[in-house]
């Protein structure tokens, strides 16, 4: 265990540790954990004075929902109801996994937590220390973690301990803890599905994609149409995932521009090269870390050539563009 500014990383996430960390949840403290996708800012979901420390330390708007953790698909039913067959069958194919399911909400999920709608984010993530955690939290006669990623609104979300440290320690409290579980494997955020209506509807890409849930649940998914939706949620704004840096989809990087493409392609004289993804499953995992290492270098610029545009190659060209956006 080590102090770092206003906070305390732990690295080793022994059974103590994450008792230790379920009773400051349970005490109204903010806890940053581990998941497959990115590092989640968490807090008791049913605590309304610690899910509002989540909004202020991120900067967030207040009627931007917030997806709620919960370590089986069997504690569903707390959350939500109305839940038809094909989410049910979903859940149970990918959770654990980096899949949310919006679903409309039971009297547990307030207002404070949907962003005034009567809709709820859930999901079951597929990492050891934020399910050890979860766990631990309903064993305590907890009902959930809400946890958006753990980064300033709008900025590159984190895919390690440190990366949260660099974004959060001027605004987390002494009594906040960071677990470290080790790099992200997915490395961009889950999927999001609006389970709401006759048929699902993915409204944020992610690594569980539209040929996988097309291929379990023998149906043709309908088009996100972004106009007439009315459903709040993570990640839908035309602008977000940015970098400090000003990022590029087109054109060719000058002598001191950074540059992410993959591994085939030739980096021009006098750029800085921050990622050489080998695939797509690579690239997502890289993409983050390769901006942040842009930012830090004081980089203006950088060009990032677009993934292939098919499986998790979808979500990362979604958070590409809205990066670029900036």
């Amino acid at each position: 265990m080590r102090q770092l500014g206003t906070m305390t990383i732990i690295s080793n996430c022994t059974v103590s540790v994450i008792k230790d960390a379920t009773a400051s949840l349970i005490e109204g403290n903010l806890v940053a954990f581990p998941t497959e996708t990115v590092y989640g800012l968490g807090a008791d979901a049913s605590n309304q004075q610690a899910v509002a420390r989540i909004y202020e330390v991120k900067g967030r708007p207040a009627d931007h929902p917030l997806i709620v953790h919960i370590s089986t698909v069997n504690n569903l039913d707390r959350w939500a109801k109305d839940i038809p067959g094909y989410a049910v069958k979903l859940a149970r194919a990918f959770w654990p996994g980096p899949m949310t399911l919006i679903l409309p909400r039971t009297k547990l999920a307030k207002d404070f937590i949907t962003g005034g709608q009567d809709k709820v984010g859930i999901r079951v993530p597929a990492h050891t220390v934020a399910l050890s955690l979860i766990k631990e939290f309903e064993a305590q006669n907890g009902y959930g973690i809400a946890a958006p990623s753990a980064n300033r609104f709008g900025k590159v979300s984190p895919t390690s301990a440190n990366d949260v440290k660099a974004e959060l320690s001027d605004y987390l409290s002494p009594t906040d803890l960071i677990l470290d579980g080790g790099p992200c494997v997915v490395g961009i955020e889950s999927t999001i599905i609006d389970c709401t209506q006759k048929l699902p509807v993915i409204i944020r890409p992610g690594d569980v994609s539209t040929e996988t849930i097309e291929d379990l649940l023998l149906i043709k998914l309908p088009t996100f149409n972004t106009r007439s939706n009315k459903i709040k949620a993570p990640g839908l704004l035309t602008t977000h995932y940015s970098p400090n840096a000003k990022l590029f989809l087109t054109g060719t990087p000058a002598p001191g521009d950074g540059l992410i493409a993959s591994i085939g392609f030739k980096t021009p004289d006098g750029v800085i090269r921050l990622a050489s993804p080998k695939n797509n499953a690579d690239y997502a995992r890289t993409l983050y870390n390769a901006l942040r290492q842009g930012d830090a270098l004081g980089i203006k610029n950088i060009y990032a050539v677009p993934a292939e545009d098919f499986g998790i190659g979808i979500a990362i060209n979604d958070r590409l563009k809205k990066a670029a956006n900036k």
